[in-house]
């Protein structure tokens, strides 16, 4: 009689950038959305200032994008349209929210920068956020001088960040956050 070997049930391997595909983000998309950020970020994330400015707009904008390991969404980024005083097109970037079990492997660098190049390409004068200079100055991404983007609601002035997309748009970009 010849022995059996037991079964073993090995553990999916994590997505690899080879096998992640980003693409825009669907309406069909936004309960995998609204479940990633309810792990990320919790129920205290309504709290912020730049959900304040996202109020009263569509949840999908032509700019937010989702990276996928076949059906499973792995990394989520919304890009919201908005001006900067009287300076549109701009766009303010985040949530950017990765799955736990993906964090640290590039799924939100990736969407970041292809977010960019689409927001360029489409003639968008500056993207804004609200977030650490260390993450996101890799993407060209710095301070904003004091009081020249302000924001609804309480922040930290030192973590509103802008990246000049068309140039000299920065410059025009003074004043009061809205959608």
């Amino acid at each position: 009689m010849m022995p059996t070997v037991a079964a073993t049930a090995e553990p999916t391997p994590a997505p690899t950038a080879a096998c992640v595909i980003n693409r825009p983000l669907v309406e069909a998309d936004l309960s995998a959305v609204r479940a990633l950020h309810d792990d990320v970020f919790g129920p205290g994330r309504f709290a912020r200032t730049a959900y304040r400015v996202r109020e009263g707009t569509a949840d999908i904008s032509p700019f937010c994008l989702g990276a996928f390991a076949g059906p499973d969404l792995v990394a989520a980024l919304r890009m919201t349209e908005i001006a900067i005083g009287r300076s549109r097109p701009d766009l303010l970037l985040g949530p950017l929210a990765v799955a736990r079990a993906h964090a640290g492997q590039g799924f939100g660098k990736a969407l970041v920068a292809d977010g960019l190049k689409a927001a360029e390409r489409a003639g968008i004068g500056v993207v804004v956020l609200v977030g650490d200079l260390g993450y996101y100055q890799r993407f060209g991404f710095a301070p904003v001088p004091s009081a020249q983007i302000i924001f609804p609601g309480p922040v930290d002035p030192r973590r509103i960040l802008a990246v000049e997309l068309r140039p000299g748009a920065l410059v025009s970009a003074r004043g009061l956050v809205t959608s």
